[in-house]
């Protein structure tokens, strides 16, 4: 009697939880609605305050709710979120309550959900409970959000540091499978070195290395961002133009560098004022959708198939790897790609760099392995 009475007591007490999770849950729907619904200028924050307090108001149950809407609204709308969800989980913390970190945990390794609510419950698992999280992150090695897998990469790095050259070497190159970041490549890649391992950068990256380039045509006043050149008209190889005080014609060209930049001074001496072409081809074992994406401070026109794809009309505002990131869709076969970039008037020494560097990816950052010819 005794036993059934405890069973009763523990059933009871457990839909009541529900009810109120439940209740919770029903309570934050709209106000996480408005707070979705904020613009990236600020245009609905009035309202978004009001809200912002009835979710953190609703403690740890509104948790999983407020995870599914991140990601679902602009970055300005994710701060709102992760605001809310950090003061829930401290006071949740400071008074003790129950957090529904099993919850949490499951929307974080489901990669069905979106970027933005996985991040967010990733570091809700480390404020709340680090051992948990630190249980979890190894987990992580080959997650489709960049950001996550970082740290499981690291752990492979820290743990190759401390071990024998055999081993360590073996750490190195599964560090090196799933390492996506730029400085943690470049870190594997120099011990891998020191233990007598070379690695092909632009291999692992998947830049594009063989072009056909052409040019200079004129780009005085800055006129030749827009201008149209025999190369956006047609592509033919054995072709001579008129460029900027003299006939131009295609010649080949590939880059050395590790991280795939094309230096048009090199093949074309060093300009001002002028517009050059590239243009290299992939082949796509499959039809796919892929990334393009782009380091450039001049600028500089894409074209996939013919197609624009995107364009900046900027000059000399710094140059970095996945500097722009272009969502494309290849085609099984020869897939054709043509970079217009600019070179402007200014002087300083700063301002001598007339290249890009370009590779082909997956939204993750790999490398999608497919030939690359000029031609």
């Amino acid at each position: 009697m005794h036993r059934t009475r405890l069973l009763n007591f523990l059933i009871a007490s457990s839909l009541a939880l529900m009810a109120s999770a439940s209740l919770a849950v029903a309570g934050v729907e709209a106000p996480l609605k408005v707070l979705t619904s904020v613009k990236r200028e600020g245009e609905g924050n009035e309202a978004a305050s009001a809200a912002w307090k009835a979710v953190v108001k609703a403690g740890p149950p509104a948790l999983p709710a407020l995870l599914a809407a991140a990601g679902q609204g602009t970055p300005v709308a994710d701060n709102w979120l992760r605001l809310a969800a950090n003061v829930i989980v401290d006071n949740a913390l400071q008074a003790k309550q129950t957090l529904p970190l099993a919850e949490v945990e499951a929307f974080l390794k489901d990669a069905s959900h979106t970027a933005a609510g996985r991040r967010l419950a990733w570091d809700l698992l480390q404020q709340a409970d680090p051992a948990r999280a630190d249980a979890v992150e190894p987990s992580l090695i080959n997650d489709p959000v960049q950001e996550l897998r970082r740290g499981a990469v690291q752990r492979l790095i820290d743990a190759a540091k401390a071990q024998n050259a055999a081993e360590a070497k073996a750490g190195y190159l599964r560090a090196l499978d799933a390492v996506r970041d730029e400085d943690q490549t470049k870190l594997v890649a120099a011990e891998l070195k020191k233990l007598g391992v070379p690695v092909d950068l632009p291999r692992h990256f998947g830049f594009l290395m063989k072009w056909q380039v052409i040019g200079p045509f004129d780009n005085t006043d800055r006129k030749g961002f827009a201008a149209v050149f025999p190369p956006e008209k047609e592509l033919r190889f054995d072709a001579a133009y008129e460029g900027k005080g003299k006939q131009v014609k295609w010649l080949p060209f590939e880059s050395t560098d590790d991280y795939g930049k094309l230096d048009f001074n090199q093949p074309l001496g060093a300009q001002k004022e002028v517009t050059a072409y590239a243009f290299t081809a992939i082949d796509a074992p499959v039809e796919r959708d892929a990334e393009l994406r782009l380091g450039c401070k001049n600028a500089w026109k894409i074209w996939l198939n013919g197609q624009m794809v995107f364009g900046r009309d900027e000059y000399h505002r710094g140059q970095q790897m996945d500097q722009y990131k272009l969502k494309c869709h290849l085609r099984k076969g020869a897939n054709t790609v043509l970079v217009k970039c600019c070179q402007n008037e200014q002087k300083e020494s700063w301002t001598v760099e007339w290249e890009f560097q370009l590779r082909v990816c997956d939204s993750t950052g790999t490398a999608i392995l497919a030939s690359a010819s000029a031609k």
